[in-house]
């Protein structure tokens, strides 16, 4: 029987392409967005993860076709442009609602049946960015911080029952991402720092990596007998980043991601 896999945010950019490179590969991919659009040969779920009700049906139409779910990938989620002090908190709750709380509520519709069945993997779409800080987009590094930590704390409580979690960390990755960013407008203290690296960031990603990069990571992880907890993807500049942070005292590597941050 084919392997089954659910990937949350399908109908656009890095969820589209990992379920497009797991149908090609055999999986059986259940495609969820609000939309419910989906990738050819896979099977498009109307799912919005900001609501519970919505999980829980799109997940219960899964399990029914197909009885389990083997792999779970979850790409829902956008970007939140603005100053920290400029963010209403309705803004701020909406962007942890989707990228955060959206992956909790997708989690806990899914383990369930994966304990049942004696094993699973889960892949969570972090970011570089929920390692290294980037500036003006503070509550979407807040959310793949949450998820870093969350990953950490769930790997270890779902071992026991077969089931391996690990996260992907994209840099700049070239989709509708960018033009689909909410950003807000930015006080007179914040404006002309905020544009600058804005636009810097923008740069990036309309020049960054193509999106099926992630998702033959994600590939490589669900097939691996012993998979990382995290696999960074993009440009090898970007990436040295990670390797920086955790070697350079906290000074030097601030002074040196200042430039490439738009800072």
């Amino acid at each position: 029987m084919a392997r089954t896999a659910l990937v949350t945010g399908a109908s656009a950019g890095i969820g589209w392409a990992c379920a497009q490179q797991l149908a090609k590969e055999g999986w059986e991919v259940y495609a969820a967005s609000r939309r419910g659009t989906a990738p050819e040969g896979c099977r498009g779920v109307v799912m919005d993860v900001d609501d519970d009700r919505s999980v829980t049906e799109g997940t219960a139409e899964i399990l029914a076709g197909a009885g389990t779910v083997d792999a779970v990938v979850t790409c829902a989620g956008w970007g939140l442009g603005g100053a920290m002090e400029d963010t209403p908190l309705a803004d701020a709750r909406a962007q942890m609602e989707t990228n955060f709380w959206g992956t909790v509520r997708v989690l806990q519709a899914v383990l369930p049946s994966m304990r049942a069945a004696g094993g699973g993997r889960v892949v969570l779409m972090s970011s570089i960015g929920g390692v290294i800080a980037l500036p003006f987009q503070s509550f979407y590094s807040a959310s793949k911080f949450a998820l870093e930590g969350l990953a950490e704390s769930l790997a270890y409580e779902v071992a026991p029952f077969g089931v391996k979690v690990s996260l992907v960390q994209p840099g700049n990755i070239k989709t509708d991402f960018t033009a689909r960013r909410r950003t807000l407008p930015g006080s007179q203290a914040y404006e002309g720092a905020m544009s600058k690296a804005i636009s810097v960031m923008e740069r990036d990603e309309r020049n960054g990596a193509p999106a099926g990069d992630v998702a033959k990571a994600v590939s490589r992880l669900l097939t691996s007998s012993r998979p990382p907890r995290r696999i960074s993807v993009g440009r090898a500049g970007e990436r040295v980043g990670l390797v920086a942070k955790r070697a350079l005292p906290f000074s030097l590597f601030q002074a040196a991601a200042k430039g490439s941050l738009g800072v």
